[in-house]
């Protein structure tokens, strides 16, 4: 069922009638209201988010549930230096000011990654998490590792959850339908037991919508989604100095293949010949519905033990994946019809024991060893009607051991030096097999070959903050970071299966400054950075197929400002905006000299806004109208910054409209995504005389009922 906007408009009318109390005269806004604080735990610590001296954007759970942040692309959308297109949607590839990975193949890691309650999701696809019940989101930004278990060079997405509360029962429910037979269910329960001294929390989640294009061949949908989550988490405190929680969570998602186009034609390639071009977004013309399926579930197991000489740590994960996608890549039913298909089980391990300070130490650190295993067999096939098929089997063995060490020391009551170093050990062994007809696709030979390397780095942190004022903070920082080396995914013959990649290495130096006025109503934030990032991997198509090499060396130079202001009278606005220059140094390779180019999928400017207007009745009910802006200048898809892979300017609008009672007990919303219908390449790539790719979802909107316990 699609709902027409008049019949939202008509739901939306009746919840808010029937939770609305009698209006009254709006009441003064309080003079000693402040902004919303956010504490965040990216120094493995709780800290206010001014008090800690890295680029940090982080979103509450007040923020999450109100902006319907529902996946990892929604942190996307609101954050300046990050950006993000995936290959196809189910196996997303993000990039922090400029950083990221295009490999997605078993021998491979990403540049920026994602931590779930602290445990390192090292495989694309098993980035499949629900945000219903979260604590926070934190995005940092350059490299991390000396407090991190997993390394990584350009940057994390740290997603925390709701913990189990001892103290308090808690409950909440709530539903959204929407058009494109949109239906989501998602609620959570808090039950404290042991007299206090224990809880479990239990947390789900259903969420379907319709395809967004219509397939005319198929009479099918593609984009169809249907994932269902759940979490479930124990803590136990049997005394005051003693910690033990459990999580156990799985993720199921079903949903039909991305909506592919030929958008464009090389009339140079006799190949052109065989395609039709459709910039439609609306429909397609796949030979099939296809998939893209996910199937993850981990346990996660964390204990504490407070003693006299810290608190000493252990975390411990075990996760598996099981992902199957299969589409049709260039959308048509032309005769040489490109289907691509994966098959991929990965099986993820991580431990991690760290002593940290104790609460009354003057200095605040932390110790850590970790192990991290990778265990993937991923089969990817390519498949052209008129000619055959190919299938590239993988089978990636990750082996990581490190050490790290982290201190933040006063020198004086307002000067903190900041000072980390971390040891990493990482060993691949990656065996890959082809067969299928590779003489008709790639004039190439059949191969079985396994190969193996290992590589390791000391990486680094040393900085300093300095607070000029309660009020006012200036900070300094050098980290240095590290990602090992690794495999072709698809190479062209044995040789280049055998020839892996070296390690690549950032050094990103930022100042930034962190500052409150008008007794908290303003908070305005500055980063300046510059990185040097060398041998950088990047991936090319050459022919079918897909190489990484090692470009020599390139610069990153960035300016970030985040502005939160009360304004007054019920008006809000927070504004962000990030200036990214990503150039190559030097990058020549076989296909041409790109040195001077742009790094591919980074915009050079970002912007976000959002302005607030929230009514406050007598009676102690709300009623919020919030719009977020979001405008990116154009981006390169390809690092010959050559046309037709270059996306043009976008600007996306979202606004909601929320009223919560007096008691917060009810809250209803109407809201609405990508309202100026938006249309935007999220994907694309040129071979066999064509360009390829997939857009943005349509305009989206429905409403949202939540009751709170």
């Amino acid at each position: 069922m699609r709902l027409h906007p008049g019949r939202i408009a008509l739901i939306a009318g009746v919840s808010f009638g029937a939770f609305m109390e009698i209006p009254a005269v709006a009441q003064e806004t309080d003079p000693t209201f402040e902004l919303d604080r956010v504490v965040v735990t990216a120094q493995r610590r709780d800290q206010d988010l001014q008090d800690v001296p890295v680029t940090v954007t982080a979103f509450g759970a007040d923020q999450i549930e109100e902006a319907r942040i529902q996946q990892i692309q929604d942190v996307v959308t609101r954050t300046p230096g990050l950006s993000f297109d995936a290959f196809p949607a189910s196996e997303p590839r993000l990039r922090i000011r400029g950083v990221g990975s295009s490999d997605r193949g078993s021998g491979g890691d990403p540049s920026s990654a994602v931590f779930l309650d602290e445990v390192y999701l090292g495989r694309p696809a098993a980035v499949a998490f629900d945000a219903f019940d979260l604590e926070r989101i934190e995005v940092l930004k350059g490299p991390q590792g000396t407090l991190f278990g997993r390394n990584v060079v350009g940057g994390a997405i740290n997603v925390v959850t709701a913990a189990p509360d001892p103290a308090s029962f808690d409950a909440s429910v709530e539903g959204s339908l929407g058009n494109y037979a949109r239906s989501d269910v998602a609620g959570f329960v808090n039950v404290p037991f042991a007299d206090g001294n224990a809880a479990f929390r239990a947390s789900g989640a259903m969420r379907k919508h319709d395809g967004y294009t219509d397939n005319r061949t198929t009479g099918g949908k593609l984009e169809a989604e249907d994932t269902r989550s759940i979490r479930l988490q124990m803590l136990v405190e049997p005394t005051d100095a003693v910690r033990f929680h459990g999580t156990f969570d799985s993720t199921t998602g079903r949903g039909t293949g991305p909506g592919q186009h030929v958008v464009d034609l090389d009339l140079s390639d006799p190949f052109s010949a065989f395609w039709t071009v459709n910039r439609d977004r609306d429909f397609s013309e796949s030979e099939i519905d296809g998939k893209q399926d996910r199937d993850t579930w981990s346990f996660r197991g964390q204990a504490e033990w407070d003693l006299p000489i810290g608190t000493l740590s252990y975390l411990g994960s075990y996760r598996e994946l099981d992902y199957a996608s299969l589409y049709d890549f260039d959308g048509t039913d032309d005769a040489l019809a490109l289907i691509l298909g994966t098959d991929e089980h990965s099986e993820l391990t991580s431990n991690e024991v760290r002593l940290s300070s104790p609460s009354d130490s003057a200095s605040t650190w932390v110790i850590g060893v970790f192990a991290y295993e990778a265990d993937t067999i991923r089969e990817e096939t390519l498949s052209l009607n008129v000619v055959g098929s190919e299938a590239f089997n993988e089978r990636g063995k990750l082996a990581s051991a490190a050490i790290f060490g982290d201190i933040t020391m006063p020198v004086t009551e307002d000067l903190n030096v900041i000072a980390g170093v971390r040891y990493t050990r990482d060993e691949k062994t990656f065996g890959i097999t082809n067969s299928g007809a590779p003489d008709l696709i790639r004039a190439s030979e059949f191969f079985d070959v396994t190969a193996s390397d290992s590589w390791n780095a000391l990486t680094w942190r040393l900085g300093a903050d300095y607070h000029l004022s309660p009020d006012h903070m200036l900070y300094a920082m050098i980290s240095r970071g590290f990602k090992s080396g690794g495999f072709q995914e698809a190479p062209s013959d044995a040789a280049a299966a055998l020839d892996g990649f070296d390690p690549e290495y950032a050094t990103q130096y930022e100042i930034g400054q962190r500052s409150e006025f008008l007794d908290g109503r303003v908070i305005w934030n500055n980063t300046i950075y510059m990185m040097d990032y060398t041998d950088l991997q990047t991936r090319q198509t050459v022919g079918l197929s897909l190489i990484v090499n090692n470009a020599g060396a390139a610069t990153i130079n960035g300016y970030e400002t985040a502005l939160q202001w009360d304004v007054g009278s019920g008006f809000e606005v927070s504004a962000s905006y990030a200036y990214t220059d990503a150039t190559f140094d030097e990058f020549i390779t076989d296909n041409g000299d790109f040195s001077g180019n742009k790094l591919s999928r980074t915009p050079e400017h970002k912007v976000v806004v959002s302005p607030t207007y929230t009514y406050d009745f007598v009676s102690g009910a709300s009623l919020r109208f919030a719009v977020d802006y979001q405008h990116e200048s154009r981006i390169f898809d390809d690092e010959s910054n050559l046309p037709p892979e270059i996306r043009e300017p976008t600007n996306f609008l979202d606004a909601r409209l929320v009223y919560g009672s007096s008691d917060d007990k009810w809250s209803a919303s109407v809201w609405g995504k990508n309202l100026t219908d938006e249309v935007t390449r999220t994907f694309q790539g040129t071979f066999l005389g064509a360009n390829f790719a997939a857009y943005n979802p349509p305009p989206t909107y429905g409403v949202t009922l939540r009751w709170n316990y």
